[in-house]
């Protein structure tokens, strides 16, 4: 029976016994809140009103027409004693108990009712009356305050109504001073709902683009020229080489809804390429890294962007890492063609955005679309570039879950000259405590690899020059770079540690601008046209000049560039030692004149002691003072290292050194980058950060080490270059390589 409700009983017997005490099942109980006293039971007055409400009860059924209830109300007609019945007040103690039992079980079962009536003296009944009466009690209680908390909050919404129409009554346009045209809605709402309703409408064109073209093979579109300015992305003037990029312009209005289409297609597979595990990634047989199984790719993505070319080869790749950097940064230096191509100096030669479909929305790049041009190297000329032309998509998918895709748009506008394309590859960035962040890698290229030299055939097939793994350990690397920056702890106890914040900035600025320059200068990108003079080879040496004009950070004249790679029986780790420590460098530093060099200042940047930035000073021995320094910046990670040094002089570094802008400084880097043979790659890729030590590379795996110079051969870029300069620096390079070889060689000796 629930409780307050009225339930007849004509039928039944009494269920109040002449001592008060409840003897039958059938009586109901009229619960009054507002009366009601706590752990009370509240009967009828008498009787004889229960009487008078059951024959009101039966009236009321007569008049509805009911005569079955007439038929079995001959018991009810007998007269009732008008004897008042004593009320049955509980106890102190019986209450108590009660409210005890109550908190821990407000609906006990008949059992439960038993065992307390029988330890309180009382009948199961009315114990089950009285939690009844509890359960309403406490209802009313919480609807009461309910509607005191809802009358409250009722009161400040309209005294807040009140004081905003006020305010809109008075309120001007903060562009021309006049009264607002807001209607009846706040200056926050009106913005709110113009954003609100740009964001649909952009929705909705977004929507049906994509039921009007999802389906539909992307090169059966017709490739219209475009009605916008053309923008060339430009990337040098070497005859027969770069025509893809160089051609390249806006996309079409035309072109863009197909773009769209492929950009949230490629998304969806991307996160899916980065969460799945077999069949699609089988692991390697060292158990390090995954690969790709092609078959099951192509039953799991049938649309894609078409079948890989005649000719072409697959790269997939995928790596996982911890770096120390928040998403919300990550996101910005991927979606930043600046920030982006300084990280990845070291992979991305050049780089452009061609074009911005979306901005994204909420202030961040949470839906941003761009179309861009780029070209991927490896540090050394005989390592054709990767010119791909694609869109970029980034997209948040959860709180503190961001992706970041490329896919290539050669479909759209296609080129017999194009030899690399990208299908979905990217990273998704997933939110960690204390500022760190979970990056997962995937690289996907289809890529004719026919051009690369017989030197790094293995690095390039095994796809660790391009593959995800060197994205990952450069930046993890890159990061830990950038944390040092920031840094304020610096520990003053070291000799030579630079702890003050603005000279730390402006030297690492300046070594962040060395390394830019060597890495843009040493590879076969397409700005460039090496001469490859005659050699023995795999030792070939390839030079080029440029003039520098009216470039503050280049010293002005003609620049003689020259670069050689080469394999040495050596792990790069022993090759990176050697090269970067000052105390060997006389070893192979010709233009050091056999003098002592001394580290005067460095700033760590990375938990691996090679990954520092270096102020050398060389004693020549053949000079009582000597005004020359060197700056040099070394750094390693798991698939690549480099030492890179440029001379600068005294009175400009003491300028840096204090905190002076770095952007005047004149360079002209040279120096090393080393790379694995591809041999013995092994768990050194699998974690990215702290260097290939020799364990791990494996003490019999190579080493291929690009070696680079460059030089001012006359200060007036009008000069004509002689051939005695252009021997000079190949007599220079070779003797260096002889060098280097020769140290080595006893070392492994």
């Amino acid at each position: 029976m629930l409780a307050g409700v009225m339930i007849p009983a004509r039928n039944m017997p009494t269920m109040i016994s002449g001592n008060g005490n409840v003897s039958g099942f059938g009586t109901s109980l009229l619960v009054q809140p507002s009366n009601m006293m706590e752990g009370q039971l509240h009967p009828l007055e008498s009787e004889s009103e229960i009487g008078r409400m059951r024959d009101d009860e039966l009236d009321s059924t007569t008049k509805s027409g009911s005569e079955n209830h007439e038929a079995a109300s001959g018991d009810d007609q007998n007269p009732r004693p008008n004897k008042k019945k004593r009320y049955h007040r509980h106890t102190q103690h019986q209450i108590q108990e009660m409210e005890a039992f109550f908190k821990e079980c407000p609906h006990p079962d008949d059992k439960q009712r038993k065992e307390l009536g029988r330890e309180l003296g009382l009948e199961p009944l009315q114990v089950k009356f009285w939690f009844q009466n509890k359960r309403t009690q406490m209802k009313t209680q919480h609807e009461r305050h309910e509607n005191t908390q809802l009358r409250t909050e009722n009161e400040k919404l309209r005294a807040d109504n009140m004081r905003y129409r006020e305010a809109l009554s008075t309120a001007s346009c903060p562009n021309c001073g006049g009264p607002t045209a807001v209607g009846q809605m706040s200056f926050d709402e009106h913005h709110l709902r113009l954003e609100n309703a740009r964001l649909r409408e952009e929705i909705d064109r977004i929507s049906a683009i994509a039921a009007k073209y999802v389906g539909k093979p992307v090169v059966s579109y017709p490739l219209l020229s475009s009605p916008m300015t053309p923008r060339p992305f430009e990337f040098g003037a070497q005859p027969g080489t770069g025509d893809l990029l160089r051609s390249i312009s806006s996309p079409s209005e035309a072109d863009k809804p197909i773009i769209i289409e492929l950009a949230v297609a490629a998304m969806e597979e991307l996160v899916r390429m980065a969460q799945m595990g077999e069949p699609l990634w089988m692991t390697s047989l060292d158990g390090t890294t995954y690969v790709l199984n092609e078959e099951e790719y192509i039953r799991t993505f049938p649309r894609g962007i078409g079948p890989k070319p005649t000719g072409f080869k697959c790269e997939a790749s995928r790596e996982t890492a911890v770096v120390i950097m928040n998403h919300i940064n990550l996101v910005e230096i991927l979606m930043d063609v600046n920030q982006w191509s300084t990280v990845f100096s070291g992979i991305v030669s050049k780089a452009s955005t061609l074009d911005v479909l979306s901005t994204g929305i909420a202030g961040n790049y949470n839906g941003a679309l761009q179309v861009m041009a780029t070209e991927f190297q490896v540090p050394s000329p005989l390592v054709p570039t990767r010119e791909s032309y694609y869109v970029r998509y980034c997209k948040q998918h959860a709180e503190g879950t961001w992706a970041v895709v490329d896919v290539s748009l050669d479909n759209i506008r296609p080129s017999p000259t194009a030899r690399c394309r990208r299908r979905p590859s990217g990273c998704l960035i997933q939110e960690m405590p204390n500022g760190y962040s979970k990056v997962t890698w995937v690289e996907h290229v289809e890529v004719d690899d026919s051009g690369v030299h017989s030197l790094y055939k293995q690095l390039v097939s095994t796809g660790h020059a391009f593959g995800a793994q060197r994205w990952i350990a450069t930046l993890d690397r890159q990061c830990e770079r950038l944390a040092s920056v920031m840094a304020t702890n610096v520990p003053t106890g070291d000799v030579g540690v630079i702890t003050n914040q603005d000279g730390r900035k402006s030297m690492l600025k300046l070594a962040e601008r060395m390394v830019m320059r060597f890495c843009a200068g040493v590879s076969a990108s397409t700005a460039h046209t090496w001469t490859t003079l005659s050699g023995t080879g795999a030792d070939d040496v390839r030079v080029m000049t440029r003039k520098s004009v009216d470039d503050p950070g280049r010293p002005p004249g003609i620049v003689l560039s020259a670069a050689t790679s080469f394999w040495l029986p050596v792990s790069p780790k022993r090759v990176f030692d050697f090269l970067r420590d000052e105390n060997s460098r006389s070893e192979w530093d010709i233009l050091s004149n056999g003098g002592v060099v001394q580290e005067m200042a460095h700033i760590a940047n990375g938990r691996d002691t090679g990954n520092c930035v270096s102020l050398l000073r060389v004693n020549s021995a053949n000079s009582s003072q000597s005004n020359m320094l060197i700056l040099q910046e070394s750094c390693t990670d798991p698939t690549a290292s480099f030492v890179i040094y440029a001379p600068v002089d005294i009175a400009t570094m003491n300028v840096v050194l204090n905190g002076g802008d770095p952007d005047y400084v004149a360079l002209l880097p040279s120096g090393f980058a080393i790379l694995p043979d591809g041999s013995t790659i092994t768990a050194a890729t699998s974690s990215a950060g702290g260097g290939i030590d020799t364990d791990a590379a494996g003490s019999s795996g190579g080493s291929l080490l690009t070696v680079a110079f460059q030089i001012l051969v006359d200060s007036v870029p009008t000069a004509k270059l002689s051939l005695g300069s252009v021997a000079t620096v190949n007599n220079l390079i070779a003797c260096t390589v002889e060098r280097i070889k020769a140290s080595l060689s006893c070392e492994n000796a």
